[in-house]
């Protein structure tokens, strides 16, 4: 056989096995790839992987509406690229195989947390358009659950991670079903999400009543800087934001948080002497609603500041303690709360046993503006700072909430140095 016929075979075999990758992503000249769903019960996390790859670095990666099955972790490296996500990425419900860390991808350095989809790079912008997102069959999770008890940290995936990402935007992006949490961005800087529904809502009649969906945070934040939440619409069983250690100049805006435990900083202090920083942080335009106690019966409170006691008992994910910090320059703005039973609370004593040392970590210059709404308790403000690092600048100017018609309001402040803007106690 002579050489230029050598060269043809071989030649026809690449452009097959090109032909082959590409044919479903639809790999154009200008470096579009463009994806549509191959069908119920096909498998498409091929397909996804091989466009990221070809388009994910200065290109556009474009999915057509529908749903797209995934069977395994994806991890997005992407540079000066731009994802429209027209149909939705569902990781199919095989708790066991989710449930093995060999199947995660582990980069969110706290409570030992596992993710199935990340996001990484710089420079890109992922848009769902308000058709798209991520399906994560939440309902199967809380169902295996019962109502048995879960931890933070014992498997379930967080939905949508980003990690070291710098000059990002996150759009118009829909998770339903979350089994964990809905989002988390760690270790990175000046990203913006405008958009986002998160939906952990129980439907199995059997757990009506019941606390179904713990650790199903609408989003936490960690080791990042310089974060804008925009326009989020979230049902928890658990925090609607938030702000974990080494969280600074974080600012959102026009946040709805249906049932769960509100607008959370912490937990705080939790890994032995290392110090937790968190500053400048602004949530304003926030609404607060408790939703019908069949489906969601957890609304606790408006925001609340937590740290973990100065005595260690056990280790992370579920124990700890012993750790430093200082959370300052907080302002909450116009902040709506709809039942909750605690609109406005700072406790630093998370899991601590009589006897325990103070907290050592500080919170100081929080600030609190025009507070509305109803509470289902007397208490509208509690502030128990640790006597170990008391509480300064801590200012509350149009504090409106509404109590039960029988009682009078309650404000508690313990080692907090000369608040401004309570009633006198």
């Amino acid at each position: 056989m002579s050489r230029v016929w050598c060269w043809l075979i071989l030649l026809g075999l690449w452009l097959g096995q090109a032909s082959a990758v590409t044919q479903n992503v639809g790999l154009q000249h200008n470096n579009t790839c463009v994806l549509k769903p191959l069908g119920r019960d096909q498998d498409d996390t091929d397909q996804i992987e091989a466009a990221i790859e070809r388009c994910g670095h200065y290109g556009t990666t474009v999915f057509a509406e529908g749903v797209y099955n995934v069977t395994r972790t994806l991890q997005w490296d992407l540079v000066e690229a731009r994802v429209d996500l027209h149909g939705y990425l569902n990781f199919t419900a095989d708790l066991p195989y989710w449930m093995d860390p060999a199947h995660t991808v582990r980069v969110i350095f706290i409570q030992h947390q596992s993710s199935w989809f990340v996001l990484s790079g710089r420079d890109f912008i992922v848009d769902a358009h308000n058709t798209g997102g991520i399906i994560g069959n939440g309902q199967y999770w809380w169902d295996w659950y019962g109502t048995a008890t879960r931890y933070g940290g014992d498997g379930r995936p967080v939905s949508l991670t980003v990690y070291r990402a710098t000059r990002a935007t996150i759009a118009n992006f829909r998770i339903e079903g979350q089994p964990f949490w809905c989002n988390a961005i760690a270790e990175s800087r000046d990203v913006v999400y405008d958009g986002m529904l998160c939906n952990a809502t129980n439907t199995n009649p059997e757990y009506f009543g019941d606390n179904l969906v713990p650790n199903t945070d609408g989003i936490d934040t960690y080791r990042s800087d310089n974060i804008t939440l925009l326009n989020w619409d979230m049902t928890t069983g658990d925090d609607c934001i938030a702000i974990k250690g080494n969280s600074t100049n974080i600012y959102a805006r026009n946040i709805t948080c249906r049932g769960g435990n509100g607008l959370a900083f912490g937990s705080l202090g939790q890994y032995f002497e290392l110090f937790d920083h968190v500053e400048n942080v602004t949530l304003e335009d926030t609404h607060v609603i408790r939703l019908d106690p069949q489906i969601q019966p957890n609304m606790r409170t408006g925001v609340y500041f937590k740290s973990w006691a100065g005595t260690r008992i056990g280790f992370p994910p579920s124990d700890g303690g012993g750790g430093l910090g200082l959370v300052k320059n907080v302002t909450v703005r116009n902040l709506r709360v709809d039942n909750a039973t605690l609109p406005i609370q700072v406790i630093q004593r998370s899991n601590s046993l009589p006897g325990n040392a103070p907290s050592k970590l500080q919170f100081v210059n929080l600030t609190f503006v025009n507070v509305t709404g109803t509470a289902t308790a007397n208490t509208i403000v509690d502030i128990e700072c640790s006597e170990a690092a008391p509480c300064p600048g801590l200012v509350f100017e149009d504090i409106n909430v509404t109590v039960p018609s029988d009682e009078s309001p309650a404000y508690i402040c313990a080692n907090v140095i000369a608040p401004q803007g309570l009633p006198s106690m």
